[in-house]
């Protein structure tokens, strides 16, 4: 389990955001009171790589799964993929760093066509490797990095035309 700390979290159930105050102690597995507990559950590695926790929570009977991140973190994730929710035809797209880290692989090169969710590159952060995806179909009009290269948070590494 990630080690938690007080902070400002976005916490996700079914869909719907909500960004609170939460203690370490808090989101730690706890019985709770005799109608309620909270229990760690596993995370794909796409939340790991992400940040985030998952809980199972019951209160009086009813049960939630939570995905926990970040606040700060789930603002910069979606600002590094914001796209235009109409006519990204023709638009172009900058692919930005979510983490500091090392480029290990670039798997596009100018002119790729992609489809959204692809693998772009992987940048090794934390000893561990994240791939970067692409955020909706495209042409890869610039790549900005090559492997090996050193690259800091919001660095541009990819536009997709």
């Amino acid at each position: 389990m990630a080690e938690l700390s007080a902070a400002r979290w976005r916490v996700t159930s079914v869909g719907e955001d909500a960004t609170m105050e939460i203690a370490a102690d808090d989101l730690a597995p706890s019985q709770g009171t005799r109608n309620s507990s909270v229990r760690p559950l596993e995370r794909t590695e796409e939340q790991r790589a992400l940040g985030q926790l998952r809980f199972e929570v019951v209160v009086d009977g009813w049960r939630f799964e939570l995905i926990a991140e970040r606040a700060d973190r789930a603002r910069l994730r979606e600002r590094a993929h914001r796209t235009s929710s109409a006519g990204t035809a023709g638009a172009v797209t900058g692919v930005r760093a979510q983490i500091p880290g090392r480029v290990v692989t670039v798997s596009v090169a100018p002119g790729d066509i992609v489809e959204r969710g692809q693998r772009l590159l992987s940048v090794e952060a934390m000893k561990m490797e994240n791939e970067i995806l692409a955020p909706r179909a495209g042409t890869i009009t610039r790549v900005d990095v090559e492997p090996g290269d050193r690259i800091e948070l919001g660095d541009e590494l990819v536009t997709i035309g």
